[in-house]
């Protein structure tokens, strides 16, 4: 109910719910969807935080439970939360690097009623996997894999595709099937965060993607029924924007380390926008009543031309984040779409990025500055609770 008494405005229910349980990682990806300040935010939610944040979304919808981070294994009350999702009746679901995923722990998650994991590979080869996590953790990943998938695990590999590794598509998928994936998502990396920074050096060319994808879809078609394939295409070579979380505030609430409640990973970096707190709020307030949730619900915010464009209901203006790192508006349309004013953003980074990617010639320079250096060692660092 709204403070009125009325029904809450008819919204969407919350379906998803993605608990970022900490910002610490011991990997350094320079790609990281990480804030690119997240070494100021230590404060992370208590145990019984977290308990209450997952009994109160449930109430109001959410099916799907997702522990996210950095890397949520850090977190010794890991089993806890998800022994807790089992109990409310969510589908969990852990997104892992792996690290730290041994047998002892495993056994643990299986036993409080973990169902599904996801585990993310940097690369389809060793060198440049490990190259790119600062750390020697392709062969652990492997075994991890292997091990999830003798644990009676559905597996989802999650490879972030770049320029550097895209030509190891058919790579990648042959060491899926080696390890029995159920699912494959080859995910071009999206320029948020820390992938924005190093958007040069990490997005492919046009002819880099049409042929890798040429290979994903020749992937697809021959393992039809057996492993599900799903080819992720950046932005920035679409003329038409992704249809952002489904709509703002539609389907997806994340909450973060800290507690604070967004309606998308990236969206604490907009101005004007006071995001609410779970520990000062409750998750029915924060979805249905607060201000920053419905800043950009609906269509009466929008400018031209996505105001009257009939693809408004198909993609909702795009992506809010997107158009404020663009053009320094999330009221913008986003930049992706060729209608846009703002279009000529992308062809010009686009352009900027085929240049590097000519000039670079396999030279490795990303910048990963100081907080993926103090995540380097997440417990000496960060104070993890739980």
């Amino acid at each position: 109910m709204s403070r009125d008494g009325s029904a809450s405005k008819n919204l969407p229910k919350p379906l998803w719910l993605c608990a970022e349980l900490t910002y610490a990682c011991p990997l350094q990806c320079p790609y990281c969807s990480n804030p690119v300040d997240f070494s100021r935010q230590r404060d992370t939610l208590k145990t019984e935080d977290w308990i209450r944040v997952l009994q109160q979304a449930r109430l109001l919808g959410a099916v799907q439970l997702g522990f996210s981070g950095g890397e949520p294994l850090l977190r010794r009350d890991l089993e806890t939360l998800v022994a807790e999702g089992r109990r409310l009746g969510y589908y969990t679901n852990l997104i892992t690097s792996a690290s730290g995923l041994g047998e002892e722990r495993l056994k643990a998650l299986k036993q409080a009623g973990l169902d599904h994991i996801q585990i993310s590979f940097q690369a389809g080869a060793r060198e440049l996997s490990d190259f790119m996590a600062a750390t020697e953790i392709f062969e652990h990943k492997l075994a991890a894999a292997k091990l999830v998938k003798q644990y009676g695990y559905d597996i989802v590999l999650n490879f972030v595709v770049y320029r550097d590794n895209i030509e190891q598509i058919e790579q990648m998928l042959e060491m899926a099937a080696e390890v029995g994936a159920d699912h494959v998502e080859l995910a071009n990396v999206q320029y948020y965060g820390w992938a924005f920074l190093n958007r040069d050096r990490l997005l492919p060319t046009r002819d880099q993607l049409q042929r890798a994808e040429a290979v994903a879809h020749d992937y697809q078609r021959r393992w039809k029924g057996r492993m599900r394939i799903l080819w992720v295409v950046p932005d920035y070579y679409e003329e038409r924007p992704k249809a952002c979380m489904n709509g703002w505030g539609s389907i997806f609430l994340t909450v973060a380390p800290d507690g604070v409640a967004l309606p998308c990973q990236a969206a604490r970096q907009l101005p004007g926008l006071e995001f609410p707190n779970v520990r000062e709020h409750s998750v029915d307030w924060i979805w249905n009543e607060s201000p920053a949730f419905n800043r950009f619900r609906g269509f009466d915010w929008m400018k031209e031309p996505c105001r009257s464009c009939p693809e408004r209901f198909k993609d909702f203006g795009g992506c809010r984040c997107q158009a404020y790192m663009l053009t320094g508006d999330p009221a913008n349309t986003d930049p992706v779409c060729s209608l846009s004013l703002h279009h000529d953003v992308i062809l010009s980074a686009v352009a900027s990025a085929n240049s590097a990617a000519r000039a670079a010639k396999g030279n490795h320079i990303f910048a990963r500055g100081e907080p993926p250096v103090i995540f380097r060692n997440a417990r000496n660092s960060i104070k993890l609770s739980g």
